[in-house]
């Protein structure tokens, strides 16, 4: 790749140039600008590679091959339409990750962050409701502000995360309004929800080993036609979504560098009644995503309650 690099280089701005040795450096920590190279003029580009697939093949995925096989990130001018409006065509390979593929079997251990839970709750997630309540009603939790029931959710934003170890609520909701938010650790440069900030009364070594995994976490996006997950750690994430396909697969493990469309509006419709094997019937939107360490039949951990550090993500139906 060396040749087509060297090529490509000279075709950028010294500013662009700048911001694409901060971005590599940092290993996309923080939210970046675009980096735009010229449009069309494919000389010196091997195989008439497009820019972006030179840049993310180079410093992020040697064994990527197409542009299919990526996904520009929410924040990326590319991935909003605008990019083809702009003087060039956005490069920065921290814009991009890597479409992860439902239906490729893969269930290695991933596991999760922990945080201290401030108030106990009952003995499973908020969206799996006892059988004798409809999908959609509340879960009776203890307290007003830990309810779930949907007139907690339907305030303006578009889904609520409740991040869990174990059985164990920690912390209260916290509301999404921006198009995405990130999820994570330790404070980064840039916003979202940190889950070091929830209390912590007690931890156990296998909360706490879990939590040293979480690092930079994931990224959650409301794009058209549904929820999009990004895992921005150096673990995966594993994910279970009454839409994703095929119906038979019940968790998704979702690489690092990778992302997946975990929820799909249009299909929510004909959810139904929607249970994982061996658990009771849950909420037709709600996504429940575990820090690296999966779970089901191939696990020791049949349930997501059983994992350490968990998130559940609950949407607010659209209208």
């Amino acid at each position: 790749l060396k040749p087509a690099v060297h090529a490509l280089f000279k075709k950028l701005k010294d500013e662009e140039l700048e911001l694409l040795v901060q971005v590599v450096e940092s290993r996309g920590a923080w939210e970046s600008g675009c980096v735009l190279a010229p449009r069309g003029d494919p000389r010196g580009v091997k195989q008439g590679l497009p820019p972006q697939v030179l840049l993310c093949r180079l410093f992020r995925w040697p064994d990527l091959h197409q542009s299919h096989e990526l996904k520009h990130l929410c924040y990326c001018a590319g991935g909003q339409g605008a990019c083809g409006d702009l003087a060039g065509l956005c490069c920065n390979p921290h814009h991009f990750s890597r479409l992860a593929v439902p239906g490729i079997p893969g269930a290695p251990r991933p596991s999760i962050c922990p945080h201290t839970p401030s108030v106990p709750t009952p003995l499973g997630p908020s969206s799996c409701l006892p059988r004798s309540h409809p999908a959609g009603a509340s879960s009776a939790l203890p307290l007003p502000d830990t309810s779930l029931s949907w007139s907690t959710i339907t305030d303006g934003c578009w889904c609520k995360l409740a991040y869990w170890e174990y059985r164990t609520r920690v912390g209260r909701l916290y509301a999404v309004h921006e198009a995405s938010v990130n999820v994570f650790c330790e404070l980064p440069r840039g916003s979202g929800f940190c889950l070091a900030q929830l209390p912590a009364a007690y931890r156990s070594c296998a909360v706490r080993r879990a939590r040293g995994k979480i690092g930079r976490g994931l990224q959650l996006s409301q794009e058209p036609g549904g929820v999009w997950a990004y895992n921005r750690s150096e673990h995966p994430i594993f994910v279970s979504s009454p839409t994703l396909s095929p119906p038979g697969l019940p968790v998704l493990k979702v690489l690092p560098g990778y992302s997946a469309k975990v929820f799909d509006y249009e299909r929510a419709g004909g959810t139904g009644g929607w249970q994982l094997p061996g658990e009771g019937p849950c909420d037709p939107h709600s996504i429940r995503i575990s820090f690296a360490k999966g779970w089901g039949p191939c696990y020791s951990r049949q349930f997501i309650t059983s994992c350490p550090c968990w998130l559940e993500v609950l949407l607010n139906q659209p209208h």
